[in-house]
């Protein structure tokens, strides 16, 4: 009986609240309108939690948004018509994934150049440090009078820890 106690304990806290967010008196009685309310508030940004979709967003300017976006539904508005009606107001800053045009190609080319950059480097380091390889720290050889100097060493001390 405990085990289901902190079981269910544990699943409370660690369940997202965002699936709060949408208040009951916000739902619309079509399915399939608020299906695509749904989708279109996924794809929005809350403009006060930045991070969030107005979908799971709790402040009271997403709500005005999700609000809005079944206004327009409502009245017969595409998606593509709500989405262009949004940017218009709030500008692209509303959308959470911006569109790929040639003054955002560097938010969608940045993020992957970095990846594929840190895999090469991390890659080069590994094949340096490998033993064997080119390039590497690999231990010198000794000169030919370092190796005398090194023999006359080992024959010293072996003579010095002779018993007598």
């Amino acid at each position: 009986m405990r085990y289901c106690a902190v079981l269910l304990a544990v699943a409370t806290i660690f369940q997202p609240f965002a699936a709060f967010a949408v208040q009951p008196d916000e739902i619309m009685a079509d399915a399939a309108q608020e299906a695509r309310a749904r989708a279109l508030s996924r794809e929005l940004r809350c403009m006060v939690c930045q991070n969030q979709s107005i979908d799971d967003s709790d402040a009271p300017l997403a709500r005005d948004l999700r609000l809005l976006v079944r206004e327009r539904i409502a009245a017969g508005d595409t998606d593509r018509q709500v989405m262009d009606f949004l940017v218009a107001r709030y500008g692209e800053f509303v959308l959470l994934k911006p569109p790929v045009e040639s003054r955002t190609l560097i938010l969608w080319l940045v993020p992957p150049l970095v990846l594929a950059g840190g895999g090469i480097a991390l890659w080069l380091h590994n094949r340096r440090r490998r033993p064997g390889s080119e390039g590497t720290d690999a231990p010198a050889r000794l000169t030919p009078e370092e190796e005398a100097r090194l023999q006359a060493l080992i024959a010293d001390e072996d003579s010095a820890q002779k018993p007598v």
